[in-house]
């Protein structure tokens, strides 16, 4: 089983780790931390930069800052680090947290360190000789979905996550930080979307709820059990995580979710294996975590349509970086393709709701 596990490969061009200065730093600061250690770096991230550190006494994992021009408060290493630290006693599917240095002289970024989950993480497509029945695909959806609602239902006030964002106020926030960020982001070859941001401004529901809420929430940001592949172990990337809204963050998971009936643009950048037989359609994962959450949604539309515009959004801050020479991963070439694509399906929700 172990050919399906997942593993890191080879550094990118320019995003090198000074391994030598992140030893150096490490070893007064981990009990037990020995000898040198092997570093290979995870591709399947688009923001972050993700190593794996293989020393003989410890299997780590280092996420940094990706260099060039952030947009205010993303890539906050420290918090990341300490959401996951905080939730760890109340929700067992964090990674451990091992080691914070915000001494951006170490390595030109700041950085944390926690142990390695081993398993599998389910990218576009699940690893080459991993295969599931319909019923197992199902009954990992059904897990998946049972872990989001478990987040949302975490008491943050008993738990003491209540500091760690806003809170009231939160989709109103969502929808101007996105607007104002994809602005400022904007290239000449994507569009305007002033029509989108627009009717989203005009549209925001009077009610909203406040829990914890991870916002990448996606197959790919998950670890399988080897043995067990419907048993997820943890859940990875807490970048965007913040006390929020549920329905935004269902809304973001399934602008994400790509069906085997989409059209093709949507099949072509699917980076989940969602499209299997066996996997609720979108319709499905709305009916089954609202129910689970008791919860009623008057106008689905303005949470799908926020879903589209945000990722429309997150992509153009990455091609921004790649547009503007500040990094070189030819993965980001083409993405003002799909935030096109994006802007176009959000149009296309609200002429549906219209109509």
């Amino acid at each position: 089983m172990t050919d399906i596990i997942d593993k890191g490969g080879a550094i990118h061009a320019g995003e090198e780790l000074d391994l030598a200065a992140v030893d150096r730093w490490l070893k007064p600061r981990i009990p037990g931390l020995e000898g040198n250690a092997e570093v290979t770096q995870y591709s399947g991230g688009a923001s972050n930069w993700t190593y794996r550190l293989a020393y003989p006494s410890h299997d780590l994992i280092l996420r940094r800052a990706p260099a060039g021009r952030k947009a205010k408060g993303a890539h906050d290493m420290g918090r990341e680090y300490r959401i996951q630290k905080a939730l760890a006693p109340v929700f067992p599917y964090v990674p451990e947290m091992l080691a914070h240095c915000d001494d951006e002289a170490v390595i030109g970024a700041e950085f944390y360190v926690m142990r390695r989950l081993e398993g599998i993480i389910p990218r576009r497509n699940l690893p080459r000789g991993l295969e599931l029945s319909e019923a197992q695909t199902r009954q990992l959806c059904t897990n998946a979905l049972d872990r989001l609602v478990e987040l949302h239902q975490v008491d943050i006030h008993a738990a003491g996550l209540d500091q760690l964002g806003k809170g009231s106020g939160y989709v109103r926030r969502q929808i101007e930080g996105w607007n104002k960020r994809y602005t400022q982001a904007r290239t000449w070859n994507v569009p305007k979307a002033t029509k989108v941001m627009r009717w989203l401004e005009d549209n925001i529901p009077k009610r909203e709820i406040i829990c914890m809420t991870h916002n990448d929430f996606r197959f790919d940001n998950m670890v399988l059990d080897a043995e067990d592949p419907t048993n997820i172990l943890g859940i990875l990337d807490w970048e965007l995580s913040a006390l929020g809204d549920p329905l935004m963050e269902l809304g973001a998971t399934m602008a994400y979710w790509t069906q085997a009936d989409d059209d093709f643009i949507a099949r072509s950048v699917r980076r989940q294996p969602t499209h299997l037989p066996g996997m609720m359609s979108r319709d499905e994962v709305v009916a089954y975590y609202t129910g689970k959450m008791g919860l009623k949604i008057d106008n689905w539309v303005f949470y799908e349509v926020y879903g589209y515009f945000r990722l429309a959004g997150i992509i153009q801050q990455i091609y921004y970086r790649y547009h503007h020479k500040q990094t070189r991963n030819p993965a980001f070439k083409n993405f003002w393709i799909f935030v096109n694509y994006l802007v176009w399906r959000s149009q296309r929700a609200i002429r549906k709701a219209k109509a």
